[in-house]
């Protein structure tokens, strides 16, 4: 998909596109010698990557607007953009190698395409092709752990150190077969998250095991990952377990 956008239509054609799939940005000019000998290379190489990923041209001298914003000044400068955000880009014109190589780091990976498939095979053949990939893991110990194997899920998110998502799962496991606790995710599995954060949060001061104590802390931070930072509930939450905690 090849593109001549402008000040006026970047934000369709460029910004919202990304979020569906990369688009990168040529910024050229009808007077750049350099231009003429990347823009066709550009054209050409997204060309062969059949529909994966889209290419904006954008002339600097006919739409200064976005030029200034993107801080424009020296062409040819070529920007990526996914989900809305510059992503990579680089600075004058480079060898076709170099930009077979920009673009393919664009594209989703296999293991990117299996965790996105979702199905049980494809998440152990994306962990086998990039051990350690959270999005792969966790939805993978999700079903382990839902049809009974909860050692095995246990063991497969210990492999995923840092992931709050992952250590909150964890912690889940570990506290489900806690009767005090059941109520909490029965709430959150039926959708009342306030009410099921509140009882995990709620829970807290109350018990004098530190290992509880701290899976406790990991099931909420858990959930308040999945939300998002801007989440107004996570943010409430968030309160309410510093509040909790000290």
């Amino acid at each position: 998909m090849i593109l001549d956008v402008t000040d006026q239509s970047f934000g369709a054609d460029v910004v919202e596109r990304s979020r569906e799939m990369p688009v990168v940005v040529d910024f050229w000019a009808a007077w750049c010698g350099p231009c003429r000998a990347l823009t066709p290379m550009l054209e050409k190489a997204v060309t062969a990557r059949a529909g994966k990923v889209a290419l904006a041209k954008i002339d600097t001298d006919a739409n200064p607007r976005v030029s200034a914003h993107y801080r424009i000044q020296s062409i040819p400068s070529v920007k990526a953009f996914r989900d809305g955000e510059v992503v990579s880009e680089f600075l004058g014109a480079q060898p076709a190698p170099q930009v077979e190589r920009f673009l393919d780091a664009l594209l989703p990976s296999e293991a990117d395409e299996l965790v996105r498939g979702g199905a049980e095979a494809d998440l152990r053949r994306a962990l086998e092709l990039e051990p350690g990939r959270a999005d792969a893991a966790v939805p993978l110990a999700r079903l382990l752990a839902a049809r009974g194997e909860r050692e095995e899920a246990l063991t497969l998110l210990a492999t995923v150190p840092g992931s709050f998502a992952a250590e909150g799962l964890a912690a889940r496991l570990r506290l489900e077969a806690d009767e005090e606790l059941r109520g909490a995710f029965a709430a959150l599995d039926g959708g009342e998250l306030e009410r099921g954060l509140d009882s995990l949060i709620g829970a807290i001061p109350e018990s004098a095991d530190q290992d509880r104590r701290d899976d406790l802390r990991r099931s909420v931070v858990g959930v308040l990952d999945e939300l998002g930072v801007e989440h107004p509930l996570a943010r409430d939450s968030r309160r309410k377990l510093a509040a909790a905690l000290y």
